[in-house]
């Protein structure tokens, strides 16, 4: 086949102009700043394109968020706080069009799952639901079968909308500087769902256990609601959130919000510790992409036991008090 001078030039300017072209991605923020959630999709965003790095970000924030540390180059700030989903896809939409982004970038989180979709409908755009590395071009590799799998996935379109699996990536410091904030609005029509009101499931300054580093976990081995002081002071000394097994959220010990597993939140952080639960496969498909696992158990015998990187056999009463006096002595 002969290329003639005209075609390898257009292929040159095509294959720069995608070089040059945006990444947007998706920014939630608290309290003015960027969640742990949104520094690490920006630092995956920074990391996927050698070009400009541009965060969306709706509602309040304080500068730049903390965007600029992570490889934002610009943040897009809609000052009003959108909460209804197909409001955030259609600011979305707008964002992509006006800045020429071919990547979209989201967490795959409550909001990430629920507006990306919408997002690559009305983009006519490829998704990737769950992305757990950098691509090799267009190829996204993501956990599929409860992690016991990986799948990789060929975007083909023009435009590829990615939503990042929470901790599985990590957020990157490249030191860069401020990043430029500017006003951005758009015609996202009325709100369909509206918020009333907002009761916080966790107190101020914990971590969601999706974004958690570090998270200890308890099941029927504590025997009772009245017993969990102690997990919850292991989890304080450790900066670790506190999650349970699904027969202790049906018994209402605690929050359902904090069921782990199969049936309840996937999360990945880098240590999880889990006491006096015996390691269902429905509770291990949950965790078992923890870095590392500590297993507290009196049975030898618990199935837990083979998924975990460190055991401890013994009564968790006696075991988890020494553990918090000894990282409180540290």
């Amino acid at each position: 086949m002969q290329i003639t001078l005209q075609s390898k030039f257009v292929f040159y300017v095509r294959k720069q102009k995608l070089f040059k072209m945006s990444v947007l991605v998706y920014i939630s923020t608290q309290a003015g700043k960027a969640t742990n959630a949104g520094l690490e999709v920006a630092s995956y965003a920074a990391a996927l394109h050698s070009g400009e790095v541009v965060a969306l970000v709706s509602g309040d924030i304080s500068g730049d968020g903390g965007l600029g540390a992570v490889g934002v180059s610009k943040v897009m700030h809609c000052a009003e706080e959108l909460t209804d989903n197909s409001q955030q896809s259609k600011l979305t939409k707008a964002a992509v069009l006006s800045i020429g982004a071919q990547t979209v970038v989201f967490s795959g989180n409550s909001i990430g799952n629920a507006v990306a979709p919408r997002v690559a409908i009305a983009m006519n755009a490829g998704y990737v639901a769950g992305a757990t590395d950098l691509p090799e071009g267009k190829t996204y590799i993501r956990n599929v079968f409860s992690g016991k799998a990986t799948a990789h996935v060929q975007v083909t379109t023009e435009v590829s909308v990615i939503a990042v699996t929470p901790n599985s990536f990590g957020i990157k410091n490249t030191g860069g500087s401020e990043a430029a904030v500017e006003a951005f609005s758009a015609d996202v029509g009325e709100a369909r769902v509206k918020l009333n009101g907002f009761t916080p499931t966790s107190s101020e300054g914990t971590v969601p256990l999706p974004e958690a580093i570090r998270v200890v976990s308890a099941g029927r081995g504590l025997k009772g609601p009245e017993n969990w002081g102690i997990v919850e002071d292991l989890a304080k000394a450790l900066g670790a959130s506190t999650a349970c097994s699904r027969p202790v959220g049906d018994m209402g010990w605690r929050p359902h919000h904090e069921h782990v597993g199969q049936t309840g939140i996937t999360i990945r952080p880098d240590l999880y510790i889990a006491c006096g639960i015996s390691g269902a496969i429905q509770h291990l498909a949950g965790v078992n992409q923890s870095k590392v696992i500590v297993v507290v158990n009196t049975d030898p015998e618990a199935p837990f036991f083979k998924a975990a990187d460190y055991g401890i056999v013994g009564d968790v009463f006696e075991v988890l008090p020494k553990l918090t006096a000894a990282i409180n002595a540290l």
